[in-house]
């Protein structure tokens, strides 16, 4: 009962709106405002401010509030620490990750894990930024993995894990495949395909051309598409050019099919970013995962396949987790 009453005041809080934290939740409206004003007798404060607009914590909210993610935080991992033993041992790990970490970077990961940790499983959502920032915080996803900017919001931790290359794609029969560098002037006047609103990609791009000096309206962009591969497609068709992760297109490049090009003097580069829950206690197999992607030899070594050439890069998991 506790436990319910302690969800609904973190969502309402959260959400700051009493109507969007009933949908959330799949409650009614009246059930919530019923739980807040039962909490609110049984503690003897008032612990939101109402107004036309939403709701806003008092100092006794905002108290209870910090105490309220403690409880639930330790409540999560005795639930998952009480599903390890009765669930054949075995361990779970939900992973969210955008598109181009999910399509060419998580794939090796997994790979990885499943020979040194093959009593640990894996359940994995691909979205974007967005989505997956908002299901870290409503601990759908245990660790999420995103591309570009990263969201302010003082739940969630962030921390860089590598670092990506945005670079201009064209294709083997584009004028510019014999070059190796464009100006911005010249990229303005190109057809170019983008990814849609809402992706890393996308920001991370829109915010490097500002930051060079080119007016984001005089981009043409003929067409925005929701995935990598549908973009490398609509490109190796000459419809138009883009620009992409340097991950997604290496083996096209070596096959002769795209050539890549850089904006002259201004190298485009974007963190990607771990997300993980803030005062939250992490399991031990989440710690050997996030221990992983700060090693930044073994994660390089992961990701450009060559952890199977040397038997040093399978480290136990006490060296993990020291």
């Amino acid at each position: 009962m506790f436990e319910q009453q302690f969800v609904v005041f973190k969502e309402v809080a959260d959400t700051k709106n009493i109507t969007l934290a009933a949908k959330r939740l799949h409650m009614s409206q009246p059930s919530i405002s019923l739980q807040i004003q039962n909490m609110e007798n049984l503690y003897g404060a008032r612990f939101f401010n109402r107004t036309n607009k939403g709701v806003t914590l008092t100092k006794a909210g905002e108290v209870f509030y910090d105490h309220v993610n403690n409880i639930l935080n330790i409540l999560t991992v005795a639930q998952q620490q009480i599903s390890v033993l009765t669930e054949d041992q075995r361990a779970l790990i939900y992973i969210g990750a955008t598109l181009t970490i999910g399509e060419y970077i998580l794939p090796n990961i997994l790979a990885y894990l499943y020979k040194i940790r093959p009593d640990v499983d894996f359940k994995v959502k691909i979205a974007n930024t967005e989505t997956i920032s908002q299901e870290v915080i409503e601990k759908r996803i245990h660790i999420g993995l995103i591309e570009g900017p990263a969201p302010r919001n003082k739940e969630i931790v962030v921390e860089k894990f590598w670092q990506d290359e945005l670079v201009v794609v064209v294709p083997s029969f584009h004028p510019w495949a014999a070059r190796h560098s464009i100006t911005l002037a010249e990229l303005a006047k190109e057809r170019l395909i983008m990814r849609e609103e809402g992706s890393g990609t996308r920001k991370v791009t829109e915010l490097a051309l500002k930051e060079m000096g080119l007016d984001l309206s005089q981009i043409n962009v003929t067409m925005e598409l929701g995935s990598t591969q549908a973009i490398k497609k609509v490109v190796a068709a000459g419809i138009g050019i883009t620009i992409i992760s340097s991950l997604t297109v290496s083996r096209e490049c070596e096959n002769g099919l795209f050539k890549v090009l850089k904006v002259q003097d201004s190298p485009v580069y974007r963190p990607l970013n771990m997300l993980t829950l803030a005062h939250t206690t992490q399991t031990k197999d989440e710690r050997f995962l996030i221990s992983m992607l700060h090693d930044r030899d073994l994660l390089e070594a992961i990701i450009n396949g060559n952890c199977e050439d040397d038997k040093e890069l399978y480290p136990c998991g006490d060296c993990l987790e020291a």
